[in-house]
């Protein structure tokens, strides 16, 4: 049976959306940045109607701020906003680990280690810069993400992966002023081992301070990039506007 082929447009959506989002995450569009439609539709080469698409769903996610009546901007980045960002995230964590641990087989954990292998193999290939390397930030990500993978809840993922995707935006930013990173990988190896050993309570806390750790070196590296809380507030996220 064959596969039923998406529509041009839809494609194309999902393309320009798949685009803007790394674009953000990876700081080359920056944090409040104006996106101003001309300029978008010449990087991207769509149209109008596909770019505000594009930036309604990233309005959603948090990664766009709709300006009453002014069109869109990259959403800023603030020290209040990772510090809740970060607590989030550790309520998320924790919940869809446990319920991984409790729903995963033994495929779960084979993805697991091959994951992990897979990370760390490239990062001794890579050397002390690892952290700088796009391949190694995805199979990270693929990492974590195997972690949770049998939480069984498609929201409670869903919810995760964008607020993950947030945070990697700070983590960029972070690794442009940092000169050692810290040894990540045997981080991530306790993480793993505690969570195929099914230490629930062990592997909570190990992500936790994993998630923690992680934003106070964000914070100690790239705080001085952030803006202030009341310059942040000045944006509004609750209107979504045509420019």
């Amino acid at each position: 049976m064959r596969e039923k082929l998406k529509p041009a447009g839809e494609t194309r959506a999902a393309d320009v959306l798949h685009r803007m989002r790394a674009d953000i995450i990876s700081c080359a569009l920056k944090p409040g940045a104006k996106l101003r439609f001309e300029g978008l539709r010449e990087m991207y080469a769509v149209s109008f109607s596909t770019l505000r698409e594009a930036l309604s769903r990233l309005v959603a996610e948090g990664l766009v701020i709709a300006e009453d009546q002014r069109g869109f901007v990259v959403a800023p980045v603030s020290i209040d906003d990772l510090n809740d960002l970060t607590y989030v995230r550790v309520l998320v964590e924790r919940e869809c680990l446990a319920l991984a641990i409790k729903n995963g087989d033994d495929g779960w954990e084979a993805d697991i280690i091959g994951a992990f292998h897979r990370m760390d193999r490239l990062q001794t290939r890579l050397g002390s810069n690892y952290y700088l390397s796009e391949e190694w930030g995805k199979l990270h990500g693929d990492f974590h993400f195997s972690l949770v993978a049998a939480c069984a809840s498609p929201n409670l993922l869903e919810i995760r992966q964008k607020l993950f995707e947030r945070a990697h935006r700070y983590r960029r930013m972070s690794s442009q002023f940092r000169t050692k990173w810290r040894a990540k990988d045997v981080e991530h190896k306790m993480i793993m081992d505690s969570v195929v050993a099914r230490d629930t309570a062990t592997a909570q806390e190990l992500i936790e301070r994993h998630i923690r750790e992680t934003t106070e070196n964000v914070i100690k590296h790239a705080g001085h990039l952030f803006v202030a809380h009341e310059e942040a507030r000045q944006v509004r996220p609750d209107h979504v506007a045509a420019e």
